[in-house]
């Protein structure tokens, strides 16, 4: 694609990575075949290809945002599904959220959208906050249909009938592994997770501790930034992020780390970028070091090497994450470790597909995410599964609040076939 960006521009070092990424597309439109939102609503500007068209203009001729770019960049879901497909290489997640923070800076919200946005930046990425607010919202569940705004009924409908209580296993501290060390790990306990799900940290340190893992949970660490950065919230994102670069820093230089372990894919996807994130900024270095020993739960089980299980008799439908398959690329480990566990494994159809939580999206593109979720459920079930295994705490809330097929994390399961409790979302089942 041809750009026709300044010098003075191109100083701007977002402004000059997106000319990169716009020079690298060449139009072929194969991104439409896999975008979510443009299968749902067939407009050729809710696309990967018709978004390019729209961030080009508005960057290239350094105008204001208006209404309708805006539009069509807020239904992005980020699922990067674009990223898999295209065969030009062209890298949508630094072009798109690079536009959304020109955004953020240049364009005004109306006063509705402006309040929802700092609500769930100041709520979602703070456990202690999050839990008021989850039973706060689980009081005002049933009257969800009086709500004037679809936005406000999906807040509300979002809450669980359960809220967990707090584990103290997120706080800082060092778990030792039950056999000859191998590794020595941080383990990224997360936000909203530590709210929603505390199985899923616990399930997590017991499987790793068992296979010869000495866990930590270094101090000062906590979100990662995906929530408010894919906001456009550039300060807000950066400040969390540089918290976890700091924390893990000093737990390199220190005993020293083999790898940050995620079990929550976005901010897997979001810790693996912090080197691109800070490219410019004094903590390069070691943003640069952080990430290149960020793993998912299941990349590190592959290294290590899981034992070998017997089979079980249980039928497990994988949903794939789309933080994992597509912002990480990692496709076949969850699924093999599963096999291997002695599970067996079944995909539903269009497992490329996004299932529509993606962070917020849910909460602030509640009807198109519906959409997504209904036709994510359909599939899956379409399989007669036992049970729904996912690897992100975000698409288990929403397939969960779809269907009356159990849905527990991928490491849940590994960790109950190799010795630990049977998942507490399996009891009585």
């Amino acid at each position: 694609m041809k750009t026709e960006f300044t010098e003075a521009q191109l100083r701007d070092p977002g402004t000059q990575r997106a000319n990169e990424i716009l020079r690298a597309c060449v139009h072929c439109g194969f991104c439409t075949a896999t975008c979510p939102t443009y299968q749902v609503l067939g407009d050729e500007l809710d696309s990967p290809r018709g978004r390019i068209y729209l961030i080009k203009d508005m960057l290239e001729n350094d105008r204001e945002p208006d209404a309708r770019t805006v539009k069509h960049i807020d239904r992005c879901l980020s699922c990067l599904a674009c990223m898999t497909t295209c065969p030009s290489g062209v890298h949508y997640m630094h072009l798109v959220d690079h536009a959304r923070e020109y955004i953020e800076q240049r364009y005004k919200r109306r006063w509705d959208d402006r309040a929802l946005r700092w609500i769930l930046s100041k709520i979602l990425p703070y456990p202690t906050r999050f839990r008021l607010a989850l039973l706060g919202a689980k009081i005002g569940r049933p009257f969800a249909r009086l709500m004037p705004d679809a936005r406000l009924r999906a807040m509300l409908e979002m809450a669980p009938k359960s809220i967990p209580p707090v584990s103290r296993n997120d706080d800082p501290q060092s778990f030792a592994p039950k056999t000859e060390r191998r590794m020595r790990v941080a383990l990224m306990t997360g936000c909203a997770q530590k709210a929603l799900n505390t199985d899923i940290n616990d399930a997590t340190i017991r499987l790793l501790t068992r296979l010869g893992c000495e866990v930590v949970v270094a101090k000062g660490a906590g979100c990662c930034g995906a929530l408010t950065h894919h906001m456009g919230k550039t300060g807000e994102s950066h400040a969390t992020a540089a918290r976890n670069i700091r924390a893990w820093s000093d737990e390199m230089d220190g005993d020293g780390l083999d790898a940050v372990v995620i079990n929550t894919s976005g901010c897997g996807t979001t810790v693996k970028d912090y080197g691109h994130m800070f490219r410019n900024e004094p903590l390069a270095e070691e943003a640069a070091r952080v990430s290149g020993i960020a793993m998912d739960i299941s990349e590190l089980l592959v290294k290590i090497g899981l034992p070998e299980g017997a089979p079980k008799g249980v039928r497990v439908a994988y949903h794939a994450a789309c933080s994992l398959q597509h912002g990480q690329q990692v496709k076949t480990a969850p699924k093999d470790l599963l096999k291997r566990a002695g599970f067996e494994v079944v995909e539903p159809a269009d497992s490329h597909l996004c299932c529509g939580s993606a962070g917020t999206y849910n909460l602030m593109q509640p009807e198109i995410s519906k959409q997504l979720k209904a036709r994510k459920v359909r599939t899956l079930e379409a399989k007669s599964p036992d049970i729904i295994a996912a690897g992100n705490i975000g698409c288990m809330m929403q397939i969960g609040s779809g269907t009356q097929v159990p849905i527990v994390h991928t490491v849940e399961l590994l960790d109950w076939a190799t010795g630990g409790p049977k998942p507490p979302a399996l009891q009585g089942d």
